[in-house]
């Protein structure tokens, strides 16, 4: 947005008229929001039906839109700390819905929200247990061996340890704007949780024990700290440029709505993989341990592509790019965009070439 100019020459009544022209697009805009539906905003826009519960854990099935659909399905694994709908969160712009146009099977887990009495779930449960728990569904119901998976952002760590943990059971990996390196000197996340030698800046088990689950309010404020003014304020300041154009509030608030649906955070999980992630840099050294065994990235030997943003400030690029060095596959492929952490999913220029991007890699490693 560009503020309106007031030099000392302009007069006071330039200055009223500029002040009322302000307020009157303010008062378009909130009418034109107004008018904006719940189901405008929902929870993703294609549709999927639930083909499997495992405690507040749900597996959906995207309605496949064509005939034979590319075999193996693909299983999208998201982030804990986001909902998993940015990524079907406006019709063209959904990754979802352009992957089901170009041909996949896509199912997709959802963690749901965790309660009071989930606060002693661990890394262990999430991996070992629901996530394998959906794989092995998929694998009896289907009477396949193998699925495609896809790791978005924390899910691309779950994802990696998953696959290292159960390479059979994968026949490519996908990873997507998902840390691996979490001690690269890039990043203020990575520098308040102790990269470059720092000390950390919370005490995680701490948090827990005070707090037992870690409020999605409270982690939401930590991201918008991470750019206080571009998220905080600037936003909603030019927001005022373009009220008046249903579609682009509509759109503005699917984003508001998706940024401020943060589930709280099992507390042992969470305060594990802090711990385990950050603070010690377990991923890459080979130090994480999930089920009682450890997980080394050499046993990832699958064909594997990696798609990360330039721009990330929440996963610097030089984090995800780190993955190239620590698995044991000779079929590695990276492709990085210029957009920042969100441009990976609401990008309209990388959502025309992200899809096409996984499909043509997925067809060429398919027999």
């Amino acid at each position: 947005m560009m503020f309106p100019a007031f030099p000392l020459a302009l007069s006071s009544e330039q200055i009223a008229q500029e002040l009322v022209s302000m307020s009157e697009r303010a008062a378009d805009g909130v009418r034109a929001l107004s008018q904006v539906r719940q189901e405008d905003v929902a929870y993703g826009i294609s549709p999927k039906t639930a083909v499997f519960r495992d405690d507040l854990v749900t597996l959906y099935r995207y309605t496949p839109r064509v005939a034979a659909p590319l075999q193996p399905p693909v299983l999208i694994t998201y982030a804990l700390v986001n909902r998993p709908y940015m990524i079907d969160l406006q019709q063209d712009r959904s990754l979802v819905s352009a992957l089901l146009d170009l041909g996949l099977d896509v199912y997709l887990i959802d963690w749901g929200y965790p309660q009071r009495n989930d606060r002693w779930l661990t890394l262990d449960d999430y991996i070992d247990g629901y996530m394998n728990d959906c794989v092995e569904y998929l694998l009896k119901s289907l009477n396949i061996e193998q699925i495609n998976l896809i790791g978005i952002c924390q899910g691309g760590a779950f994802s990696l340890c998953y696959a290292a943990l159960h390479p059979e059971r994968i026949a490519n990996l996908i990873t997507m704007v998902a840390p691996v390196d979490f001690h690269v000197p890039d990043g203020l996340l990575n520098l308040w949780m102790g990269a470059s030698g720092g000390v950390p800046t919370i005490d995680p088990e701490q948090m827990v024990d005070a707090l037992g689950n870690i409020p999605g309010d409270v982690m939401n404020f930590g991201f918008l700290m991470l750019k206080p003014f571009e998220l905080g304020l600037q936003k909603y300041l030019s927001l005022l440029d373009t009220l008046d154009d249903a579609s682009h509030s509509t759109n503005f608030l699917r984003m508001e709505k998706w940024i401020f649906d943060s589930p709280d955070q099992a507390g042992a999980a969470w305060a594990q993989f802090v711990r385990r992630f950050y603070i010690e840099n377990g991923l890459v050294r080979g130090q994480i341990e999930i089920g009682g065994r450890r997980v080394d990235l050499k046993r990832i030997t699958m064909p594997v592509l990696n798609l990360y943003a330039e721009k990330d400030h929440l996963v610097p690029p030089a984090s995800s790019a780190a993955l190239e060095g620590v698995i044991g596959s000779a079929d590695y492929t990276a492709v990085s965009f210029p957009v920042g952490h969100i441009g990976m999913y609401v990008s309209a220029k990388v959502q025309k070439q992200l899809p096409p991007t996984i499909v043509e890699w997925l067809h060429a490693r398919t027999q």
